[in-house]
């Protein structure tokens, strides 16, 4: 008999919270080392449950193999405040720019999944001095009733928040199915009951009623006909949640986008389909992050493994207060390791190190 494969270790998880401009109180979570790589929000994440979720978990475990990993809960969602007067895609890239301001993020590669695709691209297009790359899974431009070109799809999407406002609260998990069907319609009945779980966790009835309304209103066409970062567009062929054609549609908008198809009917893909490696390696390809690759083939054997830690931030342009933070080093203890650096590598300053390390990639 086969031996039935471990689930994957739970990474360890630090927690913290930041303000928004209107005062709004936004959990983040980060994992792992490394260059940073950060997620913005999207719709049904509870930082505190995602860590074991059989859905969520592979994706927590991957995404920071390489890279310090931060995603936070969307305003009204999971550990982040609930009672929240403003959902709107304004309110929703400035708490993204709280979140980048309390992790003293200076540039880094930004995931916008789903409906926090549009989300990634309007703060990408405010700061395009802050993203490096962008990547974009399961994402569209247009929500459901800003696409809808018939009455029948208009009255889908109202219907579908009536259901949330109606059936979301109740013990009785067949109205959250729905959604669940939508979203990982290929996961098995252990994922399908933690998928129902986390939309009663993440959220009030009315708050995910509100958050589903507002993002079907969004448009964000004329902004990614603005985007001038390298980006990714990856979708699934069979997507039962957003339409495999919006996914093409945001790619032909955004100048230079490169589109993958992956072969799957899950949203979310799971860790046991064929389209998960495929959109690893994509994404690895693109971020171009192995890490341990990156700094040995710098040539700069004579640094210890934290120390490599530590040039890839500063060759990122972060200082040394922003590195300690996300390392969870003393400032005196980036200061030295710095220092370490700069005499191993012969260099005088930070300006020479990044030289240095483009150099040696290119």
């Amino acid at each position: 008999m086969p031996a039935v494969p471990s689930p994957p270790s739970i990474p360890r998880q630090r927690l913290r919270f930041c303000n928004a401009p209107d005062g709004t109180r936004i959990a983040i979570s980060s994992i792992g080392s490394g260059p940073p790589l950060l997620r913005a929000a999207h719709w049904l994440s509870h930082v505190e449950h995602d860590l074991h979720s059989p859905v969520w978990r592979p994706w927590l475990t991957e995404l920071s193999r390489d890279h310090h990993y931060i995603c936070y809960d969307q305003r009204g969602c999971g550990l982040s405040d609930s009672a929240v007067a403003d959902f709107s895609l304004d309110a929703w890239v400035g708490d993204l720019e709280a979140v980048v301001d309390s992790m003293g993020l200076r540039r880094f590669p930004l995931i916008g999944m789903s409906q926090g695709g549009a989300v990634a691209i309007a703060y990408a297009v405010r700061h395009p001095d802050k993203v490096s790359h962008l990547v974009l899974p399961g994402a569209y431009a247009r929500g459901a009733l800003e696409r809808a070109t018939s009455d029948a799809e208009r009255l889908e999407a109202e219907t579908l928040v009536n259901l949330i406002r109606l059936g979301w609260g109740r013990d009785n998990h067949a109205f959250r199915q729905v959604f669940t069907n939508q979203f990982i319609p290929g996961g098995t009945p252990a994922q399908h009951q933690w998928w129902n779980e986390l939309e009663r966790l993440t959220a009030s009835p009315e708050n995910a009623a509100r958050t589903l309304e507002a993002f079907h209103r969004v448009d964000v066409t004329e902004l990614a006909r603005q985007l001038r970062v390298p980006t990714l567009v990856l979708h699934a062929r069979g997507d039962a949640r957003v339409p495999f054609d919006e996914g093409l549609r945001l790619a032909a908008l955004i100048p230079g986008a490169r589109f993958v198809a992956l072969k799957s009917d899950n949203h979310v893909l799971l860790d046991t389909e064929p389209a998960w490696p495929a959109f690893l390696d994509e994404l690895r390809t693109f971020l171009g992050t192995a890490a341990a690759e990156s700094t040995h083939d710098n040539g700069d054997a004579a640094l210890t493994p934290a120390e490599r830690e530590v040039l890839h931030l500063v060759a990122l342009g972060l200082d040394n207060a922003a590195i300690a933070r996300q390392l969870n080093k003393s400032d005196k203890t980036v200061r030295n390791q710095v220092s370490s650096i700069f005499d191993k590598l012969g260099v005088h300053s930070r300006a020479e190190v990044i030289v240095r390390v483009l150099d040696r990639k290119h």
